[in-house]
């Protein structure tokens, strides 16, 4: 059974994302002074009182630009957009928060979505947001003008009244029972990545078969990092995407920044990543250094080549492109290159199932016998050679985790392993174990000498 759904909704800047950060307890959603921040529909878990369920920010549901009050730079383009998200989240939902700003009262606005709300026969609760202080509790009261549900003082900046809210919402809930929704989530979580306007959000509304993102030609859409649950083949699957990722001097300070940071975040807690590339841009140094975030991260992932319609193209173009990406991604070597165009579906069923194929990799366990098998024949065939007098003996090797696979080398002495007969033994590893799409972990532990304490 799948956890209830609770969506705030609201006109721009009245604290949604605010009192989202509040009630899932985290700072996951992009706030802003600046009205028309939040353009997608953000989701992620609250729990109150031993009830978990999801909850959804949206945009701003009446967006327009009131003159001497202008939207965020950029937000103008994106109405009709951001209003259609607005309206998937209340139809999706099972309790609708309304969210209202007590300092300014009832708007014209804030009436025309009493208006479209009265007309749904699910739960409405109104929220006055920023009621800071006691007289602000008073006069939210005027709210109840808007012919909808209760009214509750809330400031989301420190938390007051936000009990009385949670309280409310889950007595509202269609189904409350905690039942398994505090189990662990399970899901494998696959983050897409890469730089602005590769086509991020077109690749995540191809794989679900919906708009689920705001996609757009204009760069830097996709504010916050956006989960979306889906079931594929029976497997649970959680998809992340992200905004791009620019270059460390081109990322402008506040919104944008904070952006990149939560595309940081995701990459962290995914298990695979889908690297997005441009294919009528080719291999560009930030994608490198994206690829290198990944790597350093130790994720599983896969390099999808979108746009691929969008070139011309003769018996030789993708192994050039894949000759590229060997030269300028040398150190993913090990990560499947997908080839795909997310606006036509051209090979789109390639990237789930690459994905899933690569996440299985990350959890292989090789036999300690095994193992040692495959490093003792790594040591006969090419035995390590060094300028000291004593030789390297590797006595013996375990694989001590997965996710990432890590293997633990007992050497007599470490500084005798150079790096470039590590990355030799890896290679061995992998003719035998290919680890698909996934970075391997060796690390060295050295016998203690006799004589040593």
């Amino acid at each position: 059974m799948r956890k209830p759904l609770v969506a705030l909704v609201g006109r721009p800047n009245v604290g949604k994302s605010s009192l989202f950060n509040r009630l899932v307890g985290m700072r996951k959603a992009v706030v802003s002074e600046v009205p028309g921040t939040t353009r997608d529909r953000i989701i992620d878990q609250a729990d109150w009182n031993g009830v978990v369920f999801d909850v959804v920010d949206t945009g701003g549901l009446e967006v327009y630009q009131p003159k001497g009050s202008p939207l965020e730079e950029g937000s103008a383009h994106f109405i009709d957009e951001i209003r259609a998200q607005a309206l998937i989240g209340i139809e999706e939902a099972d309790v609708i928060v309304f969210v209202v700003d007590a300092l300014q009262g009832i708007t014209a606005a804030d009436e025309e979505i009493a208006t479209l709300l009265r007309r749904t026969a699910k739960p409405v609760l109104v929220a006055a947001n920023k009621a800071d202080h006691v007289g602000l509790f008073d006069e939210a009261v005027e709210f109840y003008g808007l012919g909808l549900g209760e009214v509750f003082p809330v400031s989301a900046l420190h938390g007051t009244g936000t009990g009385d809210l949670l309280d409310a919402v889950v007595a509202a809930l269609p189904f409350h029972t905690p039942e398994d929704h505090d189990a662990e989530d399970t899901s494998i979580k696959i983050a897409i990545v890469g730089r602005p306007n590769v086509g991020k959000s077109s690749l995540l509304n191809r794989l679900l078969g919906q708009e689920r993102a705001i996609v757009s030609p204009v760069a830097g859409t996709t504010r916050d990092a956006i989960d979306t649950r889906i079931t594929w083949h029976g497997l649970p699957i959680t998809l992340i995407d992200t905004a791009g990722i620019r270059r460390r001097g081109r990322v402008a300070p506040g919104i944008e920044k904070y952006s990149v940071l939560r595309a940081h975040k995701a990459i962290e807690r995914a298990d695979v990543v889908l690297l997005v590339l441009d294919a009528t841009e080719g291999v560009t140094q930030q994608d490198a250094h994206i690829a290198g975030m990944v790597r350093d991260a130790f994720k599983s992932v896969v390099l999808v080549v979108n746009k691929w319609d969008a070139i011309e193209k003769d018996a030789y173009t993708m192994t050039s492109f894949q000759q590229a990406i060997a030269r300028e991604l040398d150190f993913l070597d090990y990560a499947p290159v997908l080839f795909i165009s997310a606006l036509t579906g051209q090979r789109i069923h390639t990237v789930l199932e690459t994905a899933v194929r690569v996440q299985e990799e990350r959890l292989v366990r090789i036999p300690t016998s095994e193992l040692n098998r495959i490093i003792r024949e790594a040591l006969l065939t090419h035995p390590p050679q060094t300028k000291q007098a004593r030789p390297l003996k590797i006595f013996m090797a375990q694989q001590v985790r997965v996710d990432p696979p890590t293997f633990l080398l007992h050497v007599n002495d470490r500084d005798l392993l150079h790096f470039t007969y590590e990355r030799y033994l890896e290679n061995q590893i992998r003719q035998a174990y290919p680890f698909t799409g996934t970075p391997i972990r060796i690390s060295v532990r050295e016998r203690a000498r006799k004589g040593k304490a």
